[in-house]
């Protein structure tokens, strides 16, 4: 396939380059420099909305004839969201509250072309049932996997996957950070075909 147009991941996700690195086609990584602060107020699936179109229009003066992705995740359970957990007590801390809990995982994608000012952007949901976890456990996970920079301390492409009882979704790789079935149908849309 002959790329026409440059494609551009805004993000600094190990997990979100790994992700759009398995659809073949070549992109460049930038980080797109947002304030990720929360609103007062805003509810977990509106921040991923919000954050992702920010994230995708970021880059619009840096690359002006782009298709710009931009991806964020909120984790929640309840009222309580999940941030990344950043170290060891945190994760402990993240894990043993989710124990038999479930929590949702609220992934947003928008694919912005700089040269037209069109976007796309689909919310991608997760629901994670997570098993019951003795403290055991959960110290056994974290010294061997060390997720401290996964959202609720999940990394279910890894060791994580072995904590969760089920998952419903549309697309396992929303749970990872970007969703690539809603990825590869805006590119598609957008006159960039993966296949």
């Amino acid at each position: 396939m002959d790329q026409q147009r440059q494609l551009v991941l805004a993000s600094t996700s190990r997990y979100r380059k790994a992700l759009l690195e398995r659809l073949g086609l070549a992109f460049e990584v930038a980080a797109p420099g947002v304030d990720e602060k929360v609103l007062p107020g805003e509810k977990p699936a509106d921040t991923a909305v919000r954050l992702s179109i920010l994230k995708a229009r970021a880059l619009e003066k840096t690359f002006p004839d782009a298709l710009i992705i931009g991806s964020d995740q909120v984790a929640a359970s309840g009222e309580r969201r999940f941030e990344k957990p950043g170290d060891h007590d945190n994760a402990l801390r993240q894990l043993s509250f989710l124990s038999g809990k479930a929590a949702d995982f609220l992934t947003a994608v928008s694919l912005f072309d700089s040269k037209s000012g069109a976007i796309q952007t689909r919310l991608v949901p997760c629901r994670v049932y997570f098993r019951t976890l003795d403290r055991k456990r959960i110290e056994s996970y974290l010294r061997r996997e060390q997720p401290y920079d996964c959202s609720a301390s999940a990394k279910a492409e890894g060791l994580g996957i072995a904590l969760i009882a089920r998952m419903e979704t549309d697309d396992p790789t929303s749970l990872i950070g970007l969703p690539l079935i809603a990825l590869t149908e805006m590119l598609e849309h957008a006159g960039l075909p993966v296949v």
